[in-house]
């Protein structure tokens, strides 16, 4: 029998299936140690066949198999297949999708320790008889151990003696035994499990979810009990014996996330994300593999959870650009999403205060089904929201990053025992640095941006590659001594706070402050407890979380997400206001929402201000229609990139010559076609072009063919990195 095998090789050449003599313990989906090459190598199988095309003297046979079990199922084998098609992905990039990554070769197993017990031949008898009194350790580590039954060894090593506790083993006195301890993230995060009464809003959007033969999309205002519903709906699918998977936008949510999902469902939830150690993501993903866990929470990678007979998803927040991955491998999780809610006859429901444009569109038309929830659970008002223009700031003399408004609001707020949040998705202290006499800009050497500086570490940094340089005294130029720094970021926020209210107390949380394990859960846990008085944070503040205390948000520029040249620039401005003022008013105290702005007449401010959803997404949708937008088309790109400018450039020019080919073909799939250098000229020592395409929804002839020449054209242009992305949310 041939087994047919993909290598765990992520290069295009190797991008095919192999063939081996299966061995007995091969099955599909298994992972195995296979021959290539002069060395041995982890794969997959994914089929068998009964003869194989290579001569019997060349075939090998596989090595061995890695586990006790198939880790990748045929509904994964089918998901795979899909997605290469989809987002022309190579196989094996779409495998390392479905485990763990430290998994892969061997980096990661399961976690022994030794336990130890006391015999049950020597619980009755006095110790007396077989310790003696002066072995103090010997007799504390006994009587320990008849009270707690048993313990990790390398517990009783570390609070007794190790010398007494192998003495005991040694003569018999204790027994010990090897099991496997789950490292478990986030394990003392425990509440009680409040027994809830749906409002009839949420009974109907319920039903709706369980009754529907299509996705849902659960459309509540903020704080109008969305993940109440999520609950009853997973308790309902755990009932008919299914399983979950429960997704939420960002890391910082999970604690919180998993905080309610424990006390609603105990150990039946594991939890998946980035951000976990290694051991405890293999130890989670192992227990949803295994049927130890029914309901997977977690972020984008969790679409990807080992759990088979699924029957609900929930992606949380829908409208987050972080449900799109940006980066090889590229996927939308959506997708994923309808491809395994369909497989498994799952339901799927989408919830958000802000749907995307696309999605509310779809259910407009009849493609999902809308719940709505229009009211808050505790019938609180929505938070006002005062709209400061900055330009009459400037014209009475205050040139400062806080509105006078803002300044009044902050200093009412604290002085009543209230918190507040400042809004400002800019990290660092100032977004560039400039020389007032030259107009030098500081920029990275490998990519084309602007360095951004960090004041508490005085360095400029990177965002892009993580290159780190000395701040500049004088212009590398004109030597002028006269440096500018540019716009303010988050650390400078911190900054002028203090300066304006030396006694608050007051937390920065953006990437920068949460790079180490379980930072979001101590950041949020303090300011949760009333151990800081104000939250300064990027978009990781801005939804979902719950703090009944908060009565202030401040955004303090409104218009930083508004003049991205990307045709979702007013959309995803108008959902980082409302997503933000909804932290606001949450329960008994009234909230208010200072949002400053240097553009108060753009028609989106009056729009989120009124958290007229209806009234914007009327007008957005007109005008995505009338340029031809999603999700009237689908966005084709090809993003050529080389160390090499004209290498780059040939390759795109072949590439743009043969798509101008298949549009002249098909003239009437395509609403749009260009080519040019993208906005982001160079990044980590790659220059950077794109062929832009807006073609007719669901065109897959012509993805397929845009597909096979950007194949064609990594082919005959092997130094460059060709890939292709379909509906991306960053055209940088």
């Amino acid at each position: 029998m041939i087994a047919k095998v993909i290598v765990d090789i992520s290069a295009s050449e190797i991008d095919r299936v192999f063939d081996y003599i299966a061995i007995d313990d091969a099955v599909r989906g298994s992972r195995v140690l296979v021959p290539f090459g002069n060395r041995s190598i982890e794969g997959y199988v994914i089929d068998f066949a009964e003869s194989s095309d290579v001569p019997p003297e060349k075939l090998k046979s596989i090595q061995s198999v890695l586990d006790d079990r198939p880790i990748v199922s045929e509904e994964f084998l089918a998901l795979c297949d899909y997605m290469t098609a989809r987002f022309h992905l190579r196989k094996i990039d779409v495998f390392r999708l479905f485990l763990p990554s430290k998994m892969r070769g061997g980096r990661i197993k399961s976690l022994e320790k030794t336990i130890v017990y006391v015999d049950p031949e020597y619980r009755e008898i006095d110790p007396a008889l077989f310790i003696k009194k002066s072995a103090r350790s010997q007799l504390e580590v006994f009587q320990y151990l008849l009270d707690n039954e048993c313990a990790e060894q390398s517990k009783l090593n570390a609070e007794f003696s190790a010398a007494a506790v192998r003495n005991l083993i040694a003569r018999g006195v204790f027994a010990a035994r090897r099991e496997t301890v789950l490292r478990t993230p986030y394990k003392n995060i425990v509440q009680k499990d409040n027994t809830v009464v749906l409002t009839d809003e949420q009974r109907s959007a319920v039903d709706t979810v369980l009754t529907s033969d299509r996705p849902t999309l659960l459309f509540g205002v903020t704080g109008s009990g969305k993940t109440e519903v999520y609950l009853h709906c997973i308790d309902e699918t755990l009932k008919s014996g299914k399983t979950a998977i429960m997704l939420v936008p960002e890391i910082s949510l999970t604690p919180q996330v998993m905080r309610i999902f424990r006390s609603r469902f105990g150990d039946d939830v594991a939890l998946l994300h980035s951000g976990l150690g290694d051991g405890e993501r293999f130890d989670e993903w192992r227990r949803l593999l295994t049927g130890q866990a029914r309901v997977a929470v977690g972020a984008r990678s969790a679409i990807f959870a080992p759990l088979d007979n699924v029957g609900l998803i929930v992606i949380d927040e829908e409208h987050d650009t972080s449900y799109i991955s940006e980066s090889n491998p590229r996927y939308i999780t959506r997708e994923i999403a309808f491809f395994r809610a369909k497989y498994n006859g799952a339901k799927v429901v989408m919830g958000s205060a802000t749907p995307s444009v696309e999605s509310y569109y779809a259910a407009q038309n009849g493609e999902y089904a809308l719940a709505r929830l229009p009211n808050r659970v505790n019938k609180r008002k929505m938070p006002n929201i005062q709209t400061v223009n900055m330009c009459n700031e400037v014209k009475y003399g205050n040139s400062g990053v806080f509105s006078a408004s803002l300044v009044t609001a902050l200093d009412e707020c604290l002085k009543s025992g209230g918190q507040a949040i400042l809004f400002l998705n800019r990290r660092g202290y100032s977004s560039y640095v400039m020389c007032k006499k030259c107009g030098y800009v500081a920029k990275c050497e490998d990519c084309d941006v602007s360095l951004v500086y960090h004041k508490e570490e005085d360095l400029l940094k990177c965002h892009y590659c993580q290159r780190r340089y000395a701040m500049l005294d004088l212009c590398p130029q004109c030597k002028s001594p006269h440096i500018k720094q540019g716009f303010v970021g988050t650390e400078r926020i911190v900054e002028q706070v203090n300066a304006l209210f030396p006694s608050a107390r007051v937390i920065r949380m953006d990437n920068d402050t949460t790079r180490t394990k379980d930072a979001h859960l101590k950041l949020l846990g303090e300011f949760a407890s009333g151990k800081a008085d104000v939250l300064v944070g990027t978009q990781m503040v801005a939804k979902g979380h719950d703090f009944a205390n908060v009565t202030l948000v401040g955004i303090i520029d409104a218009d930083m997400s508004l003049h991205f040249s990307d045709f979702r620039a007013v959309e995803r401005t108008f959902q980082l206001i409302t997503q933000v003022a909804g932290r606001a008013g949450r329960e008994q105290k009234p909230g208010k929402v200072i949002l400053q702005t240097y553009t108060p007449a753009h028609y989106v401010y009056k729009f989120a201000t009124a958290y007229d959803y209806q009234g914007f997404y009327d007008k957005e949708i007109n005008l995505l229609q009338a340029t031809g937008f999603p999700p009237f088309t689908d966005i084709l790109r090809v993003l050529i990139s080389c160390e090499n400018e004209q290498t780059a450039l040939a390759a795109t020019k072949f590439a743009v010559d043969e798509i101008r080919k298949l549009a002249a073909e098909n003239s009437e799939k395509f609403v749009y076609f260009n080519a040019m250098r993208s906005p982001k000229k160079r990044i980590q020592t790659k220059y950077r072009m794109q062929a832009l395409m807006r073609i007719v929804p669901n065109a897959d002839d012509v993805r397929a063919a845009v597909y096979a020449i950007a194949d064609r054209t990594a082919e005959l242009y092997p130094q460059v990195a060709c890939f292709t992305e379909i509906n991306p949310n960053d055209l940088s």
